[in-house]
């Protein structure tokens, strides 16, 4: 099939690894306080990790393999500045997807896995930072391809994660009640909309951790990787 037409099989594809991956990740994540009383946190989240990290892995590498499948529906990767804005969205939208409210060592299991109710940091810009990083980082891959494998790929991205903010205020409020009530009328989901009506104000004190100098390392290394990703992912997928 040719690999640039609307009827490409590789897009179709794609529907269905983004479709497995938000059913695994949501519901283990809905499953979570049923599983962790049977088994602990610390094991469930091995399991989550288990399950959860083959299959993003799994969507990187097809999303890179067949990034430019497709029709192409605009060619904006020569316009003046077009790289460094793609750059500058991309590192922004790492700062929102992992913001320094996330305890490593909780991911990692090396501590006992909680729910949390944060309300600083990035926190007070939006309350569902993982929406907006990912909304930055789909407008700025989709502007530089411009490819409807790209388009198609960002749309299911990011509906996903907008499930993910009705599922994820459920869950806190299924865990913490009346707490999260009161969070949830002191933040927004909309950035800066909290600050703006003047239930939170910026501190910017609280953005000098180690994690946010963390995530700049991580876009520095992107950056210098990216070519060695693009040559091997054919090598490694079988499809």
């Amino acid at each position: 099939m040719d690999h640039h037409s609307w009827q490409t099989s590789s897009q179709w594809i794609m529907v269905g690894l983004l479709l497995l991956f938000a059913i695994a990740h949501s519901g283990l994540a809905s499953l979570r306080p049923w599983a962790e009383k049977r088994v602990g946190a610390r094991l469930y989240r091995i399991f989550f990790a288990l399950v959860s990290l083959p299959l993003a892995t799994i969507l990187i590498l097809y999303f890179l393999a067949h990034r430019y499948d497709g029709v192409q529906l605009w060619q904006l990767q020569g316009a003046p500045g077009m790289g460094a804005l793609v750059w500058g969205l991309s590192a922004i939208s790492f700062l929102f997807l992992y913001p320094a409210t996330f305890n490593l060592l909780e991911i990692a299991a090396v501590q006992k896995p909680e729910v949390h109710l944060y309300e600083t940091g990035i926190i007070r810009i939006t309350r569902h930072p993982q929406l907006w990083g990912q909304v930055i980082w789909c407008v700025a891959h989709t502007l530089w391809l411009g490819t409807s494998f790209t388009l198609l790929t960002s749309l299911g991205l990011i509906a996903h994660h907008c499930f993910g903010v009705w599922h994820g205020d459920r869950r806190w409020y299924a865990r913490h009640g009346e707490a999260f009530t009161a969070l949830k009328a002191r933040t927004s989901i909309i950035p800066f909309k909290a600050i703006w009506e003047g239930k939170q104000q910026l501190v910017w004190q609280e953005f000098l951790r180690p994690a946010y100098g963390g995530v700049a390392i991580f876009v520095a290394l992107l950056w210098w990787l990216h070519p060695y990703f693009y040559r091997v992912t054919p090598e490694i997928l079988p499809f």
